[in-house]
């Protein structure tokens, strides 16, 4: 069975890190690019961040950039996002996901785009 399960969420205070990690297992995701995504109560889903199969290139929302930063480790078939200086507005249900396409040129950033997900983890900011 494919899958990708996020940990490391929780709860926070604003200005405050957290460090979230997704496990692929059922197969290897190293042709794949890998990306977050999350979603608050009450909105729509929307990118955070998305790194390249090969793991060169990366890609950020405005609203986290300089902020997170998502890297992956393809030996461990893991990939993670680092959050530093959270605010209140970062609370959401953050999502794994994977590139429906191996070895796409370029870095997806439209859910459309990824093709397995995760169960989510909850991340809440406090002020």
């Amino acid at each position: 069975q494919v899958q990708l399960v996020e940990s490391g969420g929780g709860l926070v205070q604003a200005g405050g890190s957290l460090r979230l990690s997704c496990a692929a297992s059922g197969r290897t995701f190293s042709n794949n690019a890998m990306g977050w995504f999350r979603q608050a109560l009450g909105k729509e889903r929307e990118f955070v961040a998305a790194i390249s199969w090969s793991g060169s290139m990366t890609h950020y929302a405005d609203s986290v950039k300089g902020r997170f930063t998502i890297s992956r480790d393809k030996p461990k078939n893991m990939v993670y996002l680092q959050m530093n200086n959270l605010k209140p507005e970062d609370t959401a249900v953050y999502y794994c996901a994977a590139d429906a396409a191996p070895l796409r040129i370029g870095i997806p950033h439209l859910g459309a785009d990824f093709g397995t997900w995760g169960q989510g983890t909850q991340v809440t900011v406090s002020s």
